[in-house]
């Protein structure tokens, strides 16, 4: 990792990066984040303190310093997910470096961490999910590749894996059988079942591809035989969007949401979900609840006899308070 810091510090944010990836195991998007996190902190505190940052400086630092470098990010127009992130990176690092030694104290402990809006999921209706799986292979010339990104959409909605997750298989990982065992954030593992068309479609991506493919290379391949990128399938869901009118949030990731909702829709209950997903906390398997909530009173308000329809007027000699109240007013008090 490139610092703009002192020896000391730049051997400690060193020690710091390879405990994240071989200890913490964080993702590569993750360490990327939080190298960029510490790079930034460091360079607003050369500013700040009109110094070269060492491990010294940063034990010195107290609430005032910290508090000029949220400040310094909200004028930014930096997100509060981004600074809730970032000031995750900067425990992450105090800590560690308290615990090997490197410094006794300081740190942004006592910060409260950004108040963030709680996203709710986006998914698919069930018809726009199997349209999306049905159609893709149509928006490539070369059979093959169609097959492949067929498979990918399968796995992300009859098995709610990331994009990541599917990419990262392995030729020997192939979906065959009744379950699939899948390696996911923080290196943790997880046995999801395959669905018999999951497995078909794999199945068929496998017997047209033209590449040879190795047990330990990866399973799906590009157009040059390469490692499949993530940005080949967004792009074919940009198209896909347009080709079948689907909302802008339409992406590989919205499947994955797909596959939870439909599952809880379908009478699935969260514990399993949470295991099929992988999340590590029950609380962000529950943000499904609150999509299935919203398409119950969508439902209601379509079916409901006093939303359905408008209301029948009141016969004249029948009038009372009710015939000159809006409509509006009557589904409310009514």
């Amino acid at each position: 990792m490139q610092l703009d810091a002192a020896p000391d510090l730049a051997d400690a944010a060193e020690a710091w990066d390879a405990w994240l990836c071989h200890e913490r195991r964080l993702s590569p998007h993750t360490l990327d984040s939080y190298r960029r996190d510490l790079r930034l902190f460091l360079g607003f505190i050369a500013d700040h303190r009109e110094a070269r940052p060492n491990l010294a400086l940063l034990e010195s630092l107290d609430a005032v310093d910290f508090r000029a470098w949220l400040s310094r990010r909200a004028a930014d127009g930096m997100a509060r997910t981004s600074t809730a992130r970032a000031l995750s990176a900067l425990r992450s690092f105090y800590r560690f470096l308290q615990r090997r030694g490197f410094i006794d104290g300081g740190g942004p402990s006592g910060l409260r961490t950004p108040k963030q809006p709680r996203p709710i999921p986006k998914p698919l209706t069930r018809d726009d999910a199997l349209d999306a799986v049905a159609t893709i292979d149509e928006l490539q010339d070369d059979d093959w590749q169609g097959k492949r990104d067929v498979a990918v959409l399968m796995l992300l909605y009859g098995c709610g894996l990331r994009i990541a997750e599917a990419l990262g298989l392995r030729r020997a990982q192939s979906p065959r059988g009744e379950s699939l065992m899948v390696l996911g954030k923080g290196g943790k593992q997880r046995l999801v079942p395959l669905l018999p068309v999951v497995v078909d479609a794999a199945a068929d991506y496998l017997a047209a591809c033209p590449y040879h493919l190795d047990p330990d290379g990866p399973l799906f391949v590009g157009a040059r035989g390469g490692p499949l990128r993530a940005e080949i399938v967004q792009r074919q869901m940009r198209r896909l969007r347009a080709l079948l009118g689907l909302p802008a949030t339409a992406t590989p990731h919205a499947l994955r949401h797909s596959f939870a909702t439909h599952l809880l829709a379908g009478g699935g209950d969260l514990r399993t979900i949470q295991e099929l997903l992988g999340h590590a906390s029950l609380s962000t398997t529950q943000r499904y609840t609150e999509v299935d909530a919203e398409a119950l009173i969508r439902v209601y308000e379509r079916t409901h006899p006093r939303f359905a329809a408008p209301l029948a007027e009141t016969p004249p000699d029948r009038g009372s308070r009710r015939d000159r109240e809006p409509a509006t007013l009557r589904r409310e008090t009514g």
